[in-house]
């Protein structure tokens, strides 16, 4: 390993190094529940990444995806997500029975912003639960019921910067994340306007 000479060890140096503070709309954006505009987005999201860690803190992050709305809302605090056949190492399985607690990344094609979720999951065999995730006529032989602790847009500067999506932004869903973060932030003077202003000046002038 590379003997590194200068290394971060508190908040107080990060937050030096990184300019201060996150603004008040990054800091109000949270939320404990899925609203309307939360929704939305699961629905229209076809691709996530789960990450996991077991008991030691050893982490694992892992595709999933199918048609678009595959990961089912249950209730304003509840996500499901079906297992598809995979290779069976089961690994973010098997660390959800040592640690339940879960980080979720959604993506939509052409969306530049995602969506996050961190929770507690189980893993669930209930037959009523599984047929709901039926897929070209399979039922899963299991599924994650997700209870949502936290849950917030992303900004959509890294998939700006990777070129992601390249030319296909115009072909994503209409998911009005402006208006997401509006609604959630809801504070006098925040407008879905004044924070689409905010996020095309921020995509524009700090990408770097």
């Amino acid at each position: 390993m590379p003997d590194f000479q200068h290394v971060v060890q508190s908040e107080d140096e990060l937050n030096a190094i990184l300019g201060g503070e996150p603004s008040e709309l990054v800091k109000n954006k949270v939320r404990t529940r899925l609203d309307e505009y939360s929704r939305a987005f699961i629905a229209s999201s076809p691709f996530i990444v789960l990450s996991t860690s077991n008991r030691e803190g050893l982490c694992d992050a892992s595709p999933k995806g199918d048609e678009a709305g595959f990961v089912k809302v249950l209730d304003d605090h509840t996500l499901l997500i079906p297992e598809r056949p995979g290779n069976r190492l089961a690994d973010g399985y098997r660390n959800v029975l040592k640690n339940p607690h879960v980080g979720i990344l959604f993506f939509i094609p052409g969306k530049r912003e995602t969506y996050r979720v961190n929770g507690s999951a189980r893993i669930v065999t209930d037959p009523e639960v599984l047929e709901m995730l039926t897929a070209q006529g399979k039922v899963p032989k299991l599924a994650l019921a997700v209870t949502v602790e936290e849950c917030y847009p992303h900004c959509g500067k890294a998939v700006i910067r990777s070129k992601l999506w390249a030319d296909q932004v115009d072909a994503a869903p209409e998911v009005d994340v402006a208006a997401m973060l509006a609604a959630q932030v809801n504070k006098t003077g925040v407008t879905r306007e004044s924070v689409q202003q905010g996020l095309d000046e921020s995509y524009r002038e700090r990408l770097y």
